[in-house]
């Protein structure tokens, strides 16, 4: 063989080197499709994940008994025109107070928002559900009266824009309220939570963001915050940041209980 391979490149070179050429093209092409549909491939199960797998398991996650104490303390605080970022499957629903005049909802995720549809036809408050994301609020400036962010900030691609949307349709004397979790104050929990992140934010979300700097860097002004571990789950999830900001100017709101 080495010897027919010798005497074809001796008595026809340019036939041998274009032969090489084609089947170093063909492994390119090769891997390059294989690449593709294997892109392709993760492509459709992470999409599928997304759609009828983690609206399940966000769900499930929050559905429990610190997270409602956590809601029944912030929640009632909520006024007049309300816009809920991330509503999910409508677990904060039944913890709004009576000063609430009308209540929008907003979610990426048409599966989340078709969980929360029956919960929200039994409020005796108009509710609109609009399948959107926080970072393009499809709401006029200066409309709102109250936003309601619970557990959703981990999950917005893009934090800054988001919470700036938020500040945006809040009226000047608006308020927003929040509970999320996020960068604790371990060194040794926080360097597990950046190791992590790049991973969990794949299947999850984002889980070593400093909230109150967002919020600061985004223009809000914290009137009341709360810190620390809540629950027995794993310290990678459970440090929350609980509390309200404004827009700007002077806070005459109540303090949230203890």
């Amino acid at each position: 063989m080495r010897n027919f391979l010798g005497s074809l490149a001796s008595q026809h070179p340019t036939f041998l080197a274009t032969m090489t050429m084609d089947i170093q093209i063909y492994h390119v092409l090769g891997s390059a499709r294989h690449a593709r549909f294997w892109q392709s491939e993760r492509d459709r199960a992470m999409g599928f994940y997304r759609r009828r797998v983690f609206p399940f398991l966000v769900d499930r996650a929050l559905r429990n008994q610190d997270a409602s104490v956590c809601r029944s303390r912030i929640l009632p605080l909520a006024a007049g025109k309300v816009l809920e970022i991330g509503i999910g499957s409508g677990l904060n629903l039944p913890h709004y107070g009576s000063g609430v005049t009308g209540l929008i909802g907003i979610d990426p995720s048409s599966t989340l928002l078709s969980m929360t549809q029956e919960q929200a036809a039994l409020l005796s408050v108009r509710t609109l559900l609009v399948q959107a994301s926080a970072e393009a609020i499809p709401l006029a400036s200066e409309s709102i009266d109250t936003v309601v962010m619970t557990w959703t900030l981990c999950s917005i691609p893009d934090p800054l824009r988001g919470l700036r949307e938020m500040r945006r349709v809040l009226r000047p004397n608006g308020r927003l309220l929040f509970i999320e979790h996020g960068l604790a104050p371990d060194r040794r929990v926080a360097r597990w939570q950046r190791w992590l992140d790049p991973l969990w934010a794949r299947i999850s979300c984002h889980l070593e963001r400093p909230v109150n700097r967002l919020l600061e860097q985004a223009g809000f002004v914290i009137e009341e915050l709360t810190t620390g571990y809540v629950g027995q789950g794993p310290r990678l999830v459970t440090y929350l940041y609980q509390g309200s900001a404004r827009p700007g100017g002077e806070s005459s709101a109540p303090e949230i209980p203890t």
